[in-house]
């Protein structure tokens, strides 16, 4: 086998594995849900906190870039979401014409809880790992986190994002 045909036989084992990952996460993430039910907010919806969570005081353009998504779609996410009460959207200071949003005191609960809640699930699974094991993990998921933000459109790495105002 020369080179090329394993690392494409290396990647092929990398990209199965990590979609048989995600789908135990999400058995996971359900299970959770089952247990201590949260507020009715889909994985769209969950995005646009997890942005907001990082960048407070962006407008609806610059989310809209952020996700890839049209400025329709992410308005009406936008709007659910203030319903909910886990969004506050203010005048910007430098536009009269443009909203900042921010993540609201009862988004970033949400988003506290739903994190901890992952975090304890996907502690006991590791805690059955070897310490070895356990470190290759991180060192693995850490190449691939910069992979993902590296290779998305519209993505710019979380250290080297900046947190742009309206």
């Amino acid at each position: 086998m020369d080179s090329e045909t394993s690392v494409r036989g290396d990647q092929d084992a990398a990209a199965h594995a990590a979609r048989e990952v995600i789908e135990v996460l999400e058995v996971l993430w359900s299970r959770g849900r089952d247990i201590a039910p949260t507020a009715p907010v889909s994985s769209s919806q969950l995005r646009v906190l997890y942005a907001l969570d990082g960048a407070q005081g962006i407008n609806l353009r610059t989310l809209g870039e952020f996700l890839g998504s049209a400025p329709s779609s992410v308005s009406r996410m936008c709007d659910r979401l203030h319903a909910l009460g886990f969004i506050e959207r203010s005048l910007s200071p430098a536009s009269r014409r443009e909203l900042e949003l921010r993540l609201s005191s009862r988004g970033a609960n949400y988003l506290t809880e739903l994190r901890a809640r992952r975090e304890s699930a996907l502690l006991e699974a590791i805690s059955a790992m070897r310490p070895a094991e356990r470190s290759a993990l991180v060192k693995g998921l850490d190449g691939f986190h910069r992979a993902v933000e590296h290779t998305t459109p519209g993505r710019t790495p979380a250290g080297d994002r900046p947190v742009e105002s309206a």
